[in-house]
């Protein structure tokens, strides 16, 4: 029998999911079937999925977000916490406030969109899946973005947590996302020749696509992964070639 994703049914919402990485988890995950439901703080120029504002920073905002997808489909199934960023400064020299509002949107929001997706997954006769985007930099040092770092760490230990108490009606996991591939990187990586430098880096020799994080996203939402809950499935090319092995070879 062939394998086979089929989310025909079940409503899914992708927060950030207007451009980037959301955006190709939210297409995916309407090529499996469902119905995707996509939120942002700027409504966006054209779209082929349903949009709601909402700033998941703000807890009274994600609340009439989730209540809003119940009111127009009856249920949430999947709820994928992907908004989220920072730009980068060096840990001595940011603010407070700075470093506040990067808490605030990469581990805050997500642990509030959870927690109202939760509360409807958990009156539901199939439960639900939640998926929290992370990053590697939540694995290891994040020079230049220590408070991003940091608060992916905590969404991490928050994934664990959280599908422990949820149980068994709903399943959190994480995708920790390495070097993907987005509108911006170009600019980031400083042109075309920067990008391919970098590229090379990677044991699988290219960027991560928003489709890679979309296709893993899909899988952990989907009855194959019955099984899986707490875990953080790393999207990352085979990582990055020790340093001191650089070293040594001159």
């Amino acid at each position: 029998m062939p394998i086979t994703i089929d989310l025909t049914g079940q409503v899914a919402l992708v927060t950030g999911g207007t451009k980037g990485i959301g955006a190709g988890i939210a297409d995916r995950l309407a090529e499996a079937g469902a119905t995707v439901v996509v939120c942002g703080r700027n409504t966006p120029d054209a779209g082929t999925h349903q949009f709601q504002p909402c700033d998941v920073r703000d807890p009274d905002q994600v609340v009439a977000l989730v209540d809003a997808i119940v009111d127009a489909h009856g249920r949430l199934d999947i709820a994928v916490n992907n908004a989220g960023g920072a730009p980068s400064v060096d840990a001595a020299d940011a603010s407070p406030r700075f470093s506040e509002a990067v808490i605030r949107l990469n581990l805050l929001g997500p642990m509030q969109v959870a927690q109202a997706a939760n509360r409807v997954m958990q009156q539901q006769e199939g439960g639900g899946a939640i998926v929290n985007i992370t990053s590697v930099s939540g694995l290891r040092p994040s020079p230049g973005s220590s408070a991003y770092g940091a608060a992916k760490a905590g969404l991490l230990s928050l994934t664990q947590s959280v599908a422990i108490e949820w149980a068994p009606k709903v399943r959190v996991n994480a995708v920790s996302g390495g070097l993907i591939a987005t509108e911006d990187s170009l600019d980031h990586y400083g042109g075309a020749d920067g990008l391919a430098r970098v590229a090379a880096t990677v044991p699988l020799g290219r960027f991560g696509e928003p489709a890679d994080v979309a296709d893993a996203v899909v899988f952990l939402a989907s009855p194959l992964a019955a099984y899986v809950t707490g875990a953080n499935l790393v999207l990352h090319g085979g990582g990055e070639w020790p340093a001191f092995l650089r070293a040594a070879e001159g």
